[in-house]
């Protein structure tokens, strides 16, 4: 059996981290769907700008968009919400056959908002609505003002994907939000039954940043540099280890044994960032070590394509709990401080789904001016 078959077994879902128009019209997605046991798709204002800026199968829409005086941002819209239409429409029979766990299309809400409660509210209801599935997830991001709107959001009945997660004590924030919009619900009289949610907690890009201040101490350090260079790629499993103990140790709450009295569904982990971003390491690093129940990892095709060759599915994400505080406190001896890590690292996110989400508008704006006359022939892909 495929070892991407195997994570079913540990209780993991592996969810692919990329969506284009492409992959709906050629039938890839189907396949992995079919084929190699995909169970849900994330998308991000970076895979979309990828998608969109990279092929002319959106042209006739932008063609034709343009033409009834739509907005750019109005275009934008259009686009994305129908790509995560027809993606849930694939994924319906996964939603089903799961019973809501798996089968979830993720639309982000914009990244200039992440610091607006009030505005993310609103986008995440109006998105909602807008693509109009049982199995969307919104994205929003685990930002101090995000948390209240996770909390409102998942109140109103929208399954939420929180992102941006690097810390555990963001996590956390995040994990009581999620059991407080529960309690809230139940309190007002409605299900909780049908909420689902997933907490995105990035892994790879702790490493790429904690290996650059250690690097960068022991160029500096005189004398023995072992200390540094033994701490090299261990702070992201550590971190994801850590966070999923807190996870558990939730679950086994009597608070959380009253919500799944009434049928409330846990808010699972799901590990983001999981492609190895330094040739040092194995392409398999942050898949293998973070295999547990009730998981998602989210991957692009590269990282989908080496766990399928090469990859080892088992039951790890229990295991090594002890080193993985040992882990952190080395690191805190030698010097870093991986609460500052986490917080470059949540603000340098943002940024970096604001910047192709610009790009992708301003991309959008030339090319709506540039289109002919739109077309008759309508998309292989329902819009909304």
């Amino acid at each position: 059996m495929s070892a991407l078959l195997q994570l079913q077994e540990h209780g993991q879902s592996y969810w692919l981290d990329n969506l284009t128009r492409g992959m709906l019209v050629d039938g890839e997605l189907a396949r992995r769907v079919e084929a190699e046991g995909l169970r849900g798709v994330t998308s991000n204002p970076a895979i979309f700008h990828n998608a969109i800026t990279g092929s002319d199968q959106y042209d006739e829409d932008i063609s034709r968009f343009s033409a009834q005086g739509l907005s750019v941002e109005e275009v934008y819209d259009r686009l994305t919400i129908a790509d995560v239409q027809g993606a849930c429409d694939l994924l319906r029979g996964v939603w089903e056959s799961t019973e809501g766990l798996d089968g979830y299309v993720s639309l982000e809400v914009s990244p200039h908002l992440a610091n607006d409660t009030e505005e993310t509210v609103r986008e995440a209801r109006r998105l909602h609505e807008a693509v109009g599935r049982a199995n969307v997830m919104i994205k929003i991001p685990g930002t101090p003002a995000g948390v209240p709107a996770i909390r409102q959001a998942l109140f109103e009945g929208v399954n939420v994907n929180v992102t941006l997660l690097f810390s555990i004590a963001a996590y956390e924030a995040v994990a009581e939000a999620h059991m407080e919009a529960l309690e809230q619900r139940i309190e007002a009289g409605r299900v909780v039954d049908g909420i689902a949610s997933v907490a995105s907690f990035f892994v790879s890009r702790i490493d790429a940043l904690a290996d650059r201040r250690l690097g960068e101490m022991a160029a500096a350090a005189e004398g023995d540099i072992s200390r540094f260079e033994a701490l090299f790629g261990q702070a992201a499993i550590a971190n994801a280890k850590l966070a999923y103990r807190s996870f558990t140790r939730r679950l086994a709450t009597a608070r959380w044994a009253r919500l799944a009295g009434h049928g409330a569904r846990p808010q699972r982990m799901l590990w983001a960032s999981t492609s190895t971003k330094s040739p040092a390491y194995s392409d398999v690093k942050y898949v293998e070590p973070l295999i547990g129940d009730l998981t998602v990892n989210t991957l692009p095709e590269k990282t989908i394509d080496a766990f399928r060759d090469h990859g080892r599915a088992g039951s790890t994400l229990s295991q090594g709990v002890d080193e993985a505080s040992r882990t952190m406190e080395r690191l805190a001896e030698v010097g870093i401080d991986l609460g500052d890590v986490t917080d470059q690292l949540l603000a340098e996110g943002v940024e970096k789904f604001a910047v192709p989400f610009d790009q992708l508008l301003a991309s959008l704006g030339e090319r709506m001016t540039r289109q002919p006359a739109a077309v008759a022939v309508s998309s292989e892909v329902v819009t909304p």
